[in-house]
């Protein structure tokens, strides 16, 4: 019985109960967390300077771009008509396409050099993390186009140029869009090389476009298979 007086005449907030596991976060002690990390990231970057809102512009532009010509030539078959044949048309789109490209490496350059290199990325590990990204992604990038081909590289499925079968040789027996994840990995190196934060926030956005475009290219790309399958069929 005294005992349980004691317990009661104990003030509420000296008492140390086990962690409730289904309190969630309500069990943490924000006091004792280090903010510093997140303090020195807020003042090394600046997500309103122009270069980098450029840099964003023209990474989710691109896919976007692409996307859309390539969905409207399918459908009206516009820019075979204006260049005389399917493959003339699909060339002269993937050269836009290269030179948008440059432009986007070149507006993230722009937009690193314009802002703080982080000190805690600032050294030899972290470098050489990056020059091994670039090189295997630039691995990816290469063998997909060799593998692809101009056409298959460049939305030609969607100017009716259909490859025969699917590609299974490398790198696509390792992954999935490997010339995407490639690319992300390419910007994320060369980020990681300069040490440059907002470089890996502009790799997650690169990241985040390519996603977002591969749900929509994927379905629509199987589906033009499909449709070639059923005519066959027919045939």
């Amino acid at each position: 019985m005294s005992a349980v007086l004691c317990m009661l005449k104990v003030p509420h907030q000296l008492r140390n109960p086990a962690l409730d596991c289904c309190g969630g976060l309500n069990n943490v002690d924000y006091s004792q967390m280090d903010v510093s990390v997140l303090t020195e990231l807020s003042r090394l970057i600046d997500l309103r300077e122009p270069r980098f809102c450029v840099a964003v512009i023209a990474i989710i532009f691109n896919p976007f771009f692409w996307n859309v010509v390539a969905r409207w030539e399918h459908r009206t078959r516009g820019l075979t008509r204006l260049f005389g044949g399917p493959y003339l048309a699909c060339y002269s789109l993937a050269l836009l396409i290269l030179l948008l490209n440059v432009y986007r490496s070149h507006s993230i350059t722009v937009a690193m050099k314009g802002q703080s290199r982080w000190e805690l990325l600032d050294n030899a590990q972290v470098y050489y993390t990056g020059a091994a990204l670039l090189i295997l992604g630039s691995l990816f990038v290469i063998s997909s186009f060799m593998a692809l081909g101009v056409t298959g590289t460049f939305l030609g499925d969607y100017f009716g140029i259909l490859m025969d079968q699917k590609v299974t040789s490398f790198p696509f027996n390792v992954m999935e869009n490997p010339m995407y994840w490639g690319s992300t990995a390419n910007y994320l190196g060369l980020a990681l090389m300069n040490a440059s934060p907002i470089g890996v926030v502009l790799a997650v956005v690169v990241d985040v476009s390519y996603r977002v475009a591969i749900a929509y290219e994927g379905p629509f790309t199987e589906e033009i298979y499909r449709q070639r399958s059923r005519r066959c069929k027919h045939k």
